[in-house]
């Protein structure tokens, strides 16, 4: 069955579309062509012609106009619009005509790293020339390094390679420095909050040491749509972008359907689990062999559907591999060899977390199942477009969980609709990563007494301080450094550990393999004593959890239940630093401990027990802001009311302190207590969600006052009745007054903080 026959099969099914609240069509767009900008060599239309490629569209051309005029350039088109081609050709270009030039490809994964070098040595073998493109990073083999350094053309890595080995030892890359022209950045979208402030300052190491080395390359980025990329660009580059961001590209037919699964209880209003909603719907695109993709939320949900849906297509002699799973904690071969199947066509439905968001070639795929919305307008574009990316039409079906904002969206489709892409924000000056930076730029190359540090202000006073704390010496006109220390080794750009777990297979004791990894945070969850762990739908019980040797031991088994653990986090208080105006900041104990592990049949999801787990807490030491409501002003609410007006308070603040303190939402953790156990009031919690803290939940404090004020301003200025989820929440997350609620008490906070000083 073709899209368009099951387009129609979907739209006659009753119970189908009994479930939906929404069926919107997008039209489909013709593509608009321009010429060749002049400066593109006939060597590289020709290989171009011969892949099919006559004519650039509108956006190719402009940007690779602009950037072959030597203009820095970002590139906003969507998924599948051809913003490859708008780096790949300036840089072939110059290359042809100078042997010397040299360019660095940066992208946020391994995948789409490998993915990009694929195509680039396509176009080069059929262009027949000596133009050497090599990957770098932590998989690359210790023997090829040494020929990449000297012989590359292109490199291709990761911010996170460029941070640890590259800049730290940039007298093994002369020629790369000498010669560097280009620097692609894509997927720009990803660099938000600490890791886009993290990018921002190595890309500062990085011209540094090509002002050094005599070369000055030019930027050029792309992203996917979201509402600032070209306020995103200058802050990761320092410098302005001449933005392209009207698409030539065609688009087929979009077919956005939110489906709500069918309520099972009147009286509670419950429904029918997501993922049993979901696994139906992809088992009725696999039978009729539509290629698709299929969203989950979590690892443990892409296994239980990679399971259900490979056995539906299991022939005589076991599995079919036309159903795959892919997610974090697989290893790269194996992920190499799903991303070959897609695009080759062998593999028909692929069943992901966001790790197949970003633009990673997977093919034509032409449906695209959400299992609940994934958190971010952009996030739900980025995963819809994944299907659809040729002409034909597509479609993408939103399955709703119970979560309040999952409901709010499917019974209000016009917000999702009509609310632009969220900001992606970001801060390369915080001091705590500026200075963490400069550290590193300071090793890599000494410093001159005026020199600055990219755009990055204050640059004197971190000479100065670095010079007093002993880390670097001041002489004559020259701060050198001086410590035995390897800087880069102690800051990670994206986590604050790094440290992963290997998971080892014990089935066959002759032959005990590694089959995965996991990070620290996350194996108590997934990788406890008698756990059920699941890898491509194969189940596997946990035997051993070696802590000390970051070590879990496995063994195949076959059971039809899986196991999901539960979480406890719970806040202690350390130590008061600042406190005014019945607000306070201090450092925090975050403690986290897995208590039990429930036991879920594949096929119903019903409960079959419990069982202990047996596992130290897990502790992160970070600094936090609170604010407390003092009796007076809660008294006369109940204790319904309360709750609902602090959650109501603490999802305003999620919203308005990211834009302040230009950070992504998931660098900071906004919570509420009704009575908390450090205050025994009321109190909002604002913290830091990593270790040690960056200075967030500070500054945050030092602008109470104006955070609370916009919250309060942003839910008057809201048109929703009772809430919703760009104010105080939806309305069935806070209840029908919880809105009035949340004004009633951001009201006696802003009474409460009228002494705070103005930042």
């Amino acid at each position: 069955m073709n899209i368009e026959q099951l387009l129609d099969s979907l739209k006659s099914d009753r119970d189908f579309m009994s479930c939906v609240s929404n069926w919107q069509v997008l039209p489909k767009r013709e593509a608009r062509y321009a010429p060749w900008p002049n400066g593109v060599p006939q060597k590289v239309v020709d290989a171009l012609n011969h892949r099919g490629i006559t004519q650039p569209y509108t956006h190719q051309a402009q940007a690779i106009e602009k950037a072959l005029d030597r203009e820095d350039v970002c590139v906003v088109t969507p998924t599948a619009s051809g913003k490859t081609l708008c780096y790949n050709v300036p840089i072939l270009s110059e290359i042809l005509k100078n042997d010397d030039a040299r360019a660095l490809y940066l992208f946020p994964t391994k995948a789409l790293s490998q993915d990009q070098v694929a195509e680039l040595y396509e176009l080069i073998t059929q262009m027949d020339v000596d133009i050497k493109t090599f990957t770098y990073d932590g998989d690359t083999p210790s023997a090829a390094r040494k020929a990449i350094r000297q012989a590359g053309h292109v490199v291709v890595t990761n911010p996170d390679m460029l941070h640890s080995n590259i800049l730290p030892h940039h007298t093994k890359w002369v020629k790369l420095f000498e010669n560097l022209r280009f620097i692609v950045i894509d997927e720009i979208h990803s660099y938000r909050g600490i890791f886009g402030a993290n990018l921002a300052n190595v890309l500062r190491r990085l011209m540094r040491l090509c002002r050094f080395y005599g070369s000055n390359p030019q930027f050029i980025l792309c992203s996917a749509t979201i509402k600032n990329p070209g306020e995103l660009a200058n802050q990761l580059i320092g410098r302005p972008v001449s933005l392209v961001d009207q698409s030539g590209a065609p688009t087929g037919e979009k077919h956005i359907v939110f489906y709500n699964p069918p309520v099972v209880n009147k009286q509670l209003g419950i429904r029918k689990s997501a993922l049993g909603e979901t696994r139906e719907l992809a088992s009725q695109l696999l039978k009729n062999k539509v290629p698709t993709i299929v969203f989950a939320k979590s690892r443990i949900q892409v296994e239980v559907l990679t399971k259900a849906l490979k056995e539906q297509r299991a022939g005589a002699l076991g599995w079919s591999d036309s159903v795959r799973g892919y997610r974090g904690g697989y290893l790269p071969q194996e992920r190499r060899e799903i991303e070959r199947g897609l695009r080759a066509g062998r593999v028909t439905m692929v069943v992901t977390t966001n790790a197949l968001e970003l633009g990673i070639d997977i093919g034509s795929l032409d449906a695209c199942i959400l299992c609940g919305y994934p958190g971010t307008i952009a996030s739900t574009w980025q995963q819809a477009g994944r299907a659809g990316r040729r002409m034909g039409a597509s479609l993408t079906i939103l399955v709703a969980s119970s979560a309040p904002i999952d409901q709010y969206l499917i019974t209000h489709p016009e917000y999702f609709f009509t609310q632009s892409p969220e900001n992606a924000l970001t801060n390369p000056d915080n001091l705590y990563v500026l200075l963490n930076h400069f550290k590193c730029a300071a090793y890599e190359l000494p410093f001159k007494e005026d020199e600055p540090f990219g755009n990055a202000p204050g640059v004197d006073s971190l000479k100065q301080y670095l010079a007093e704390a002993g880390i670097v010496r001041h002489v004559e006109d020259s701060y050198f450094w001086s410590t035995e220390d390897f800087p880069a080794s102690e800051i990670s750009l994206r986590t604050a550990m790094t440290e992963n777990f290997l998971i080892m297979d014990i089935t066959d004791p002759a032959r005990v393999r590694v089959v995965g990894e996991m990070d620290r945070f996350t194996v108590p969850m997934l990788l406890h004593e008698n756990a059920i762990y699941l890898h491509e739908g194969v189940q596997y019980q946990v035997e051993t959890l070696d802590f000390d040797a970051c070590k879990a031991f496995i063994r195949k088994v076959n059971v039809d239940y899986y196991t999901d653990a539960d979480l406890n986090v719970s806040l202690s208080l350390l130590d008061i630093d600042q406190q005014s105006d019945n607000a306070a900041h201090g450092e925090i104990k975050v403690t986290t401990l897995v208590k039990i592990f429930k036991k879920m049949k594949f096929d119903t999801g019903e409960s079959l027990g419990y069982g202990p787990v047996r596992l130290p807490e897990t502790d992160m030491h970070t600094s936090a802001m609170w604010i407390t409501l003092p009796p007076q002003f809660t008294l006369h609410y109940t204790n319904d009311a309360l709750q609902n007006g602090m959650m109501g308070v603490a999802n305003l603040m999620r919203i308005v302190a990211p834009l302040y303190l230009m950070c992504s939402p998931r660098d900071l953790a906004v919570t509420y207590q009704v009575k908390s156990p450090f205050t025994d009031l009321p109190t909002l919690i604002v913290y830091d969600n990593c270790p040690g803290g960056i200075g967030l939940s500070e500054k945050a404090f030092l602008m109470r006052k104006m955070l609370v004020a916009h919250a309060l301003e942003l839910v008057r200025a809201c048109p929703c009745e009772s809430g919703c989820p760009s104010c105080a929440g939806p309305v069935n997350q806070i209840g029908p007054e919880g809105k009035a609620f949340s004004m009633q008490l951001l009201s006696a906070m802003a009474q409460l903080l009228t002494t705070a000083p103005e930042v």
